[in-house]
C-alpha cells in the first residue's frame, strides 16, 4: 500500500467537496450562527442575572433557543447532504477505477479486501464529510469571535482564551494522533481480514461441511475477529484518554481564568459582573472545539480508509481502454511471435497461430501450457509480453475497447451468475434483446427446457453465484449468452465440461450450425468436443505451436 500522510489524504478528500462548496458554506454560515444563538442564550441568562430582567428576557431566549435548533438542523442537514452526495462521488470513482483494473489486476487481489473497501471504508468516509470539514471551520470562527468579545473586557483573558482553544483543538488531537501511531490503519487492515475470511468460509460452506473442518474455520474467524478486537480496544483506550485530558485541561482553565478575574478585580476596574461575563464566555465557548478535540482518535480510522481509497483510485491499469479509433469488421484472428508471462512465471513462448474467417480451431494441450491464458490475451484482458495479437490484421491494442468487445464472445470454464432472473442473467450479454431473443439462444444452449419447467420460467431468481442451479446449468447460461451476444468470433474456454453426453452434443451440434458464418476458437480436454473443429492445434510446451490434424 501506498503511504500517503494524513494531511495529503485530508487534502485529497476535501477536493472532492468543491462541487458543493455553496451548501459546504451554508453549513458553515448556519454553524457559526447557530454556536452564536446558545453562547447568546448564556449571555440573556447573564444579562437577567444582572439587570434582574428576567420576564423581558424570556422572549428572547426563546427566539434564540428556536433559531439554535433551526440552525442546527441546517448545518446537519447541509452537512449530511455533502457526506452522502461525496460518498455517492466516491462509490462511482471506486467502481469505474475497479473496472478498468479488471480483470488483470483484480484476479490477484483478496475479494473480502476489496468488499471491505467498496463498503465499509466508503461508509466510514461519511465521518470526515459531515463531523469534519465544516466543524473545523466554524470552531475557528467562533473561537476568533468569542476572543474579540473578550477582548474588549481583557487581552491577557483574549490571549489565554485563544491558547486553551489552540490546545484543545490542535495540539491535543495532534498528541493522540501521534499516540494512535498506524492503529486506525490496522484497525482497517483488520477489517477487510475478517471480511476475507469470513467470505472465504461462507463460499467453501459445503467443503467445511464435508470435511469436517467447522472447528478449524471457527478458529481462523475467531483469530481474525480478536485482532479487530484488540485494536478497536487500544482505540477506544485513546479515545477516553483524550476526552479526560480535554475535560481536565477545561476545569484548569476555568479556574486560572477565576484567579485571574479575581485579581484583576482587585487591580483595576474590572467589576464581579464583568468577572462573571468573561466567565459565561468562557464556559459556553468550549463546545465547538471539544468536538475537534475528539478527532485526534476518531479521525484515524476515517483516514486510514481514506487511504485505502485512495491506493485503489491511484492504482493504474495493466491496460486502458482504447477509443477514437476507427472502427473495423473481423476478418481473422492472429497471433504472432506471441509471449507471456505472468511475474517470473513464462506461461507462453514464441506462439504463431492464424485463425482464418469463418473457421472452427480446436486447442488441446496438458493442463497449465496456457490454453486459457491464450484465449484471455485474445480477448485483451492481459498485455502481452511480448509479440501482438491481431484482428483483421491490426494490433488489438490499436482497436477501439468498445468495437473489440463487439467483435468477440467468450465463455469461460465457470460463468458467473449474478443474483436476478434467469432473463436478466442471459440478456447480460444484449441488454435490449427481446425475450424471444434469449429463448433462441437457450435452445441453442440447451437449457430451455429446463427453464421452462421452473415455476416462473424466465422471471424464476437465481440465488448468488448460481447456488440455487447446479454447475452444468450454470455454465449452459454461459453459452447462452455466448449466442445471444451473436459475435462473429466466439471464444469458448472448457464449454461443455460440466454437462453430460447428450446435453454436449446439443451444444455442439448449434456450435457446429453457427460455424458457417462465424469464427470459432474451442478450448476442450475432450475429444469428443473438438470432433467438430476443421483443425485442431496442440499446445505441446511453452516455446512452440505445432499443428496436427
Amino acid at each position: 500500500m501506498k503511504k500517503i500522510s494524513n494531511i495529503k489524504v485530508m487534502l485529497r478528500l476535501v477536493v472532492l467537496v468543491l462541487p458543493l462548496a455553496p451548501v459546504m458554506i451554508l453549513a458553515i454560515l448556519s454553524g457559526v450562527l447557530g454556536h452564536l444563538a446558545a453562547w447568546g442564550i448564556s449571555f440573556c441568562g447573564y444579562l437577567a442575572f444582572k439587570y434582574n430582567a428576567l420576564h423581558s428576557m424570556l422572549v428572547l431566549l426563546a427566539v434564540l433557543g428556536i433559531s439554535r435548533g433551526f440552525l442546527k438542523y441546517i448545518e446537519q442537514y447541509c452537512n449530511h447532504y455533502i457526506a452522502f452526495k461525496t460518498l455517492a462521488i466516491i462509490r462511482d470513482k471506486v467502481f469505474g477505477k475497479l473496472r478498468t483494473l479488471c480483470p488483470a489486476k483484480l484476479e490477484c487481489k483478496d475479494k473480502g479486501e476489496l468488499i471491505s473497501i467498496i463498503t465499509a471504508d466508503i461508509e466510514l468516509l461519511e465521518v470526515f464529510y459531515a463531523h469534519t470539514i465544516s466543524p473545523i471551520v466554524i470552531a475557528v470562527i467562533f473561537v476568533l469571535t468569542l476572543s474579540v468579545v473578550i477582548g474588549k473586557t481583557s487581552l491577557l483573558i483574549a490571549v489565554l482564551f485563544l491558547i486553551a482553544h489552540f490546545m484543545l483543538g490542535f495540539v491535543f488531537p495532534v498528541i493522540i494522533s501521534k499516540s494512535s501511531k498506524d492503529y486506525g490503519k490496522k484497525q482497517r487492515a483488520a477489517a477487510g481480514n475478517l471480511s476475507s475470511v469470513v467470505l472465504d468460509s461462507l463460499r467453501g460452506l459445503s467443503e467445511t461441511i464435508q470435511f469436517a473442518d467447522s472447528k478449524n474455520r471457527l478458529k481462523k474467524i475467531k483469530e481474525r475477529t480478536n485482532e479487530l478486537l484488540f485494536v478497536d480496544e487500544k482505540m477506544s483506550n485513546i479515545s477516553a484518554s483524550g476526552k479526560a485530558i480535554s475535560s481536565s485541561a477545561i476545569t484548569i482553565l476555568t479556574l486560572v481564568v477565576i484567579l485571574i478575574t479575581k485579581q484583576l478585580e482587585l487591580t483595576t476596574s474590572v467589576n464581579l459582573g464583568t468577572s462573571m461575563f468573561v466567565l459565561i464566555v468562557m464556559l459556553s465557548s468550549f463546545g465547538p472545539t471539544l468536538a475537534l478535540s475528539a478527532l485526534g482518535s476518531t479521525l484515524q480510522p476515517t483516514l486510514a480508509s481514506g487511504l485505502r481509497i485512495l491506493n485503489i483510485l491511484d492504482e493504474k491499469p495493466q491496460l486502458e481502454d482504447v477509443s477514437d479509433k476507427e472502427e473495423i469488421s473481423f476478418s481473422g484472428l492472429a497471433a504472432k511471435d506471441l509471449s507471456f508471462a505472468y511475474a517470473a512465471n513464462t506461461i507462453l513462448k514464441g506462439i504463431n497461430l492464424k485463425i482464418p474467417l469463418n473457421r472452427t480451431i480446436g486447442i488441446v494441450g496438458k493442463s497449465g501450457s496456457g490454453k486459457s491464458t491464450l484465449l484471455r490475451l485474445f480477448m485483451r484482458f492481459w498485455e502481452v509480453t511480448s509479440g501482438a495479437v491481431e484482428i483483421s490484421e491490426r494490433n488489438i491494442n490499436k482497436i477501439n475497447t468498445s468495437n473489440l468487445r463487439n467483435m468477440e464472445s467468450f465463455v469461460m470454464q465457470s460463468t458467473h451468475i449474478f443474483k436476478d432472473s434467469i432473463f436478466n442473467n442471459i440478456r447480460i450479454a444484449k441488454l435490449n434483446a427481446s425475450l424471444e431473443e434469449v429463448k433462441e439462444s437457450c435452445k441453442k444452449a440447451s437449457i430451455h427446457d429446463f427453464i421452462m419447467q421452473l415455476p416462473n420460467g424466465y422471471d424464476t431468481e437465481i440465488g448468488e453465484l448460481g447456488g440455487t442451479i447446479s454447475g452444468g446449468e450454470c455454465q449452459r447460461i454461459g453459452v447462452a449468452r455466448a449466442f445471444l451476444h451473436n459475435a462473429p468470433l466466439l471464444l469458448l474456454d472448457e464449454p461443455t465440461s460440466n454437462l453430460d453426453g447428450l446435453n454436449e452434443a446439443i451444444i455442439l451440434k448449434s456450435l457446429e450450425m453457427q460455424s458457417r458464418d462465424k469464427t470459432i476458437v474451442l478450448v476442450s480436454h475432450r475429444k469428443s468436443s473438438v470432433r467438430i473443429c476443421d483443425e485442431v492445434i496442440s499446445i505441446e510446451d511453452i516455446n512452440a505451436v505445432k499443428r496436427m490434424s
